[in-house]
């Protein structure tokens, strides 16, 4: 399912240039924020999370997430804030594809892989986006 949120050249470009976001769930009125990998395909976001993490909690109750993506330089600050809904991916093809992708990519996987059943990604599907200092 592709995003309804349509992302610029720019945009797109600078979402694949870069692979760290901050993530914020919520749970009841508690904010909770954490930086994650990410990986962005066809106007959506993946990220991994283990199942006793704070995100993943959270997440379960209320599927409303936030991402940061953004870069800071005095005066040349880059960034793509996105709220979106998210969902589980747990095993299948979906999840045996976007390992594949993570491992490929990511050193950190590859160091400590995991198997299906042991840790989902997360998919946002963006319902509003702002960006600044992409051009």
């Amino acid at each position: 399912m592709r995003g309804v949120v349509k992302f610029t050249p720019k945009e797109v470009k600078f979402l694949r240039e870069n692979e760290g976001c901050r993530v914020a769930t919520s749970s009841g009125n508690v904010p909770h924020i954490a930086p994650v990998t990410y990986y962005f395909e066809d106007g959506c976001f993946y990220f991994a999370t283990d199942y006793d993490t704070k995100k993943y909690s959270n997440l379960k109750k209320n599927k409303k997430i936030a991402i940061s993506v953004d870069v800071y330089s005095p005066g040349k600050h880059k960034a793509v804030v996105v709220q979106g809904t998210a969902s589980f991916i747990e095993k299948g093809s979906e999840f045996r594809r976007l390992y594949e992708i993570f491992y490929k990519n990511y050193a950190w996987v590859r160091a400590m892989p995991w198997k299906e059943g042991e840790a989902p990604f997360v998919k946002i599907v963006p319902a509003s986006k702002s960006s600044w200092g992409i051009g």
